[in-house]
């Protein structure tokens, strides 16, 4: 079987941009699917969110599709949310340019005029989702009948959401000799429907198990008070550090992420009632680093791609199995470790226990397994300055915090020195590195006059997270040098 990218007949201008990201080997999904599509064939593919699936249909499309003329794509990629479709244009972009083509994402909640200029200019593979889509067909802004390859993202998930009639629609107006692609995390119902009636003698591929493993991240039940919730939440954060949090509605995102904000955590808050910039800006946020909670609505619980998330926490429970086990797979991805928290009342006991029962996940509802210390989580006091400097630092990213109170290491929080750091290596870099450990409050390189690392920094973070960073980073390579990580002294 082949064993690298070079073996799966991509051409050498993408394989480049492969080496050039670090990425070794193709992962299962890349491994099966890309010879067929590359040659001519139609896929249907199982795999889940999280398996590689965006570069096992992209770079085969990048590879194969011809150069559109304006307002006529040649490869079009249907997805069912903005979020994904964003991720999904970003993945492809550099292999795109690399190949001399154009990828670009037409999505709701933004403005019609520059992705109508994008069209007009002429974009080869054209990423969308159903109703932006057919409403810039509406407006003749694009013309689907160039269209040889499509590829049908989380099918199941556009069924669940009602858009599959729009997706018959729009692959109707492409070429009747077209290339169909379809991924999803189950084939069967719906999905079946939209294969037979649209794939011609399709290759099927399976890989992983047709939703996520619940054994991949460990998992707590934690019985807990209303009023305790928003405490054991920060707690759970401060442990862990990179830590997404579902709530059940949009209000209930927002005041979460104020709460916690005045315990001291730097969260941000993601929903539908957000602006696409804002929704953006919260992703990008969290995924460098900046903050150490996401607060969502069942929005970002499938179809997003986010490194090293460390734990998921249900603040409020999910409607049944499968929203649990799509919230819980932001974490532990790729062979990493994670950790799973639901935070249940009393009155939440029979559902919670329902869910378990289906995912035959035999563990008890016990008391959390951390100590909460109530003078350094509670709601701050107008008097308390310690406080304030909490609430101050959650406003504003550990990483540009300079100079302030640099003497002073937050209860509970140890400095670790860092040595053999690379010349290019930034405060955000290292924040981001030693976030996937526990929560840091804050990351300073020390700099040269040219703006340069001089190879050292310090970190401060949580001692619960400490050893376990000095373990993982000790001796690894980050940009060909190995790390030197101890306490500091």
């Amino acid at each position: 079987m082949p064993s690298t990218f070079a073996d799966l007949g991509l051409p050498e201008p993408i394989l480049a941009v492969v080496r050039s990201s670090g990425i070794d080997a193709p992962f299962p999904v890349q491994e099966s699917v890309i010879p067929d599509i590359m040659a001519g064939r139609d896929v249907a593919a199982r795999a889940p969110t999280g398996s590689g699936k965006t570069l096992a249909f992209g770079l085969p499309m990048i590879a194969t599709t011809a150069p559109a003329m304006p307002r006529q794509p040649t490869s079009l990629i249907l997805t069912p949310t903005r979020e994904l479709a964003a991720q999904i244009r970003r993945d492809l972009a550099p292999h795109a340019k690399a190949m001399g083509r154009q990828a670009f994402a037409v999505y709701g909640g933004v403005r019609y005029r520059a992705q109508i200029d994008w069209l007009e200019r002429g974009v080869d593979v054209l990423v969308a989702t159903p109703g932006r889509l057919e409403d810039l067909i509406e407006q003749g802004a694009v013309d689907l009948a160039s269209v040889g390859i499509v590829a049908v993202d989380e099918a199941d998930r556009m069924a669940d959401m009602g858009f599959l009639p729009a997706v018959r629609r729009i692959l109707d107006r492409t070429r009747e000799d077209r290339q169909t692609l379809l991924f999803s995390a189950t084939l069967d119902g719906d999905v079946a429907v939209l294969v037979d009636a649209y794939q011609t003698d399709p290759v099927r591929h399976e890989v992983g198990g047709a939703e996520p493993k619940v054994t991949d991240a460990t998992h707590h039940f934690w019985d807990v008070e209303r009023d305790d919730k928003v405490r054991h939440t920060a707690a759970a954060i401060r442990s862990s550090g990179s830590t997404i949090v579902f709530t059940r509605t949009r209000h209930g995102a927002d005041r979460l992420a104020r709460q916690l904000h005045r315990e001291g955590v730097s969260a941000v808050a993601m929903h539908g009632g957000r602006s696409q910039a804002q929704r953006n800006r919260a992703l990008a946020d969290f995924s460098e680093g900046s903050v150490d909670a996401l607060v969502a609505t069942d929005v970002a619980a499938r179809g997003l791609h986010v490194d090293d998330v460390a734990t998921v926490v249900h603040y409020d429970p999910p409607n049944g199995h499968k929203d649990y086990l799509h919230r819980s797979g932001r974490t532990a991805r790729a062979g990493a470790s994670g950790r799973v928290v639901s935070l249940v009342l009393r009155p939440e006991r029979r559902a919670v226990n329902r869910i378990k029962r289906q995912l035959e996940l035999d563990l008890p509802t016990v008391s959390p397994t951390h100590r909460v210390d109530s003078n350094a989580t509670r709601t701050r006091d107008p008097h308390d300055r310690a406080g304030e400097r909490r609430t101050r630092s959650a406003r504003e990213p550990a990483h540009t915090q300079r100079g302030r109170d640099a003497s002073a290491t937050p209860p509970g929080h140890v400095e670790l020195f860092v040595g053999n750091l690379a010349w290019e290596v930034s405060d955000r870099d290292l924040a981001k590195l030693f976030r996937r450990h526990g929560a840091v409050s804050s990351a300073k390189v020390k700099l040269d006059r040219r703006g340069r690392s001089k190879g050292v920094g310090i970190v401060t973070m949580h001692r619960s997270g400490a050893e376990s960073a000095i373990d993982a980073l000790a001796g690894r390579k980050v940009r060909g040098r190995a790390l030197e990580v101890r306490r500091a002294r």
